[in-house]
């Protein structure tokens, strides 16, 4: 199904885009890949294009060949800017892969199904629906493909947290604040009535390899996935995975005490009261049955933090 198979990755060269590459390769495909950042490769089937992703530069790659599948990683602030470049992708593509957010999901079901209410439909905050740009956008992009696009070979993916070396996430903290938090033998805050909430997180490897195993299914197309593997800890648990591999020290607190000691929840506080105060439990059957893989699959959390510490060459 993927043998000389030719996927374009736009914006691919970050954690999620690196793991979905690599999974792609392993499956056969021809993988080109547009980034900013310069990158080099190796291996006759990996190209990198070091650009931003313009409309000039997706024209000219479409006007010299066709891609089986797309995957776009740009987040789209307003769903306008996204309408201007819909059409070209999905004129020049076979499928084409939107990035989504489980972000979008409100905390009225559990576990979260696919078919979940999401906040966009049933909040009434007015804040929300004028200043959010991150959750209510990629809503707003979603309903435009289902209002708009019917018919059309997209498929809309909604990653969980995806921990890499670049970002080793726990609840907010995110990039090396763990490592930091180690190294000065600092007390990391952690609210205590989050310990037993399910943490919504994953192995940015995990997520790559569920995403390219997307493309090129039948059962995908018109469809959305939350990009979960099933591996589910509590905060709680992937506290002490941090702990045992990092050595950093957590200290649990009331919530009070863990919000006036975070400043980025006072600048900005979707994130912490629209989904990390959530319980974001997660019902994966759905991609794993139309991806074809099981949980044995994937690597486990622990094992995730682990081989991102050794490329970095920290761990306890």
């Amino acid at each position: 199904m993927y043998s000389n198979k030719r996927v374009l990755l736009i914006a691919g060269g970050g954690t999620l885009g690196t793991y979905v590459s690599e999974e792609l390769l392993r499956l056969g495909a021809f993988v080109e890949v547009i980034c900013p950042e310069e990158k080099t490769s190796n291996n006759e089937r990996l190209l990198f294009h070091q650009s931003l992703a313009t409309e000039e530069l997706l024209s000219d790659l479409f006007s010299k060949k066709h891609y089986d599948g797309i995957v776009n990683f740009i987040h789209y602030s307003k769903v306008e800017d996204y309408k201007k470049i819909h059409p070209l992708l999905i004129s020049n593509t076979d499928h084409l892969i939107f990035l989504s957010s489980y972000r979008v999901y409100a905390d009225e079901q559990h576990p979260i199904s696919e078919n979940a209410p999401r906040l966009a439909d049933v909040l009434a905050d007015r804040d929300f629906f004028e200043r959010e740009d991150y959750a209510l956008p990629k809503a707003r992009c979603e309903d435009y493909l289902r209002q708009e696009h019917a018919g059309e070979p997209w498929t809309i993916i909604r990653p969980v947290i995806s921990f890499s070396d670049k970002r080793l996430d726990l609840l907010l903290y995110s990039g090396r604040d763990v490592l930091n938090y180690a190294s000065q033998d600092k007390e990391m805050l952690m609210p205590n009535f989050v310990k037993n909430y399910s943490a919504g997180i994953d192995w940015a490897g995990n997520s790559g390899k569920l995403i390219a195993n997307l493309l090129f299914k039948s059962d995908a197309i018109g469809e959305a996935f939350t990009v979960y593997s099933g591996h589910g800890l509590s905060w709680a648990e992937v506290a002490e995975k941090y702990s045992k591999l990092t050595g950093v020290k957590i200290r649990w607190c009331s919530e009070q005490e863990y919000v006036s000691n975070t400043p980025q929840i006072i600048k900005n506080p979707w994130m912490w009261k629209y989904d990390r105060r959530f319980n974001r439990d997660i019902d994966c059957s759905k991609i794993l049955r139309v991806t074809g893989l099981s949980k044995e699959d994937f690597a486990s959390v622990e094992e995730g933090i682990r081989r991102e510490l050794e490329k970095i060459n920290t761990i306890k």
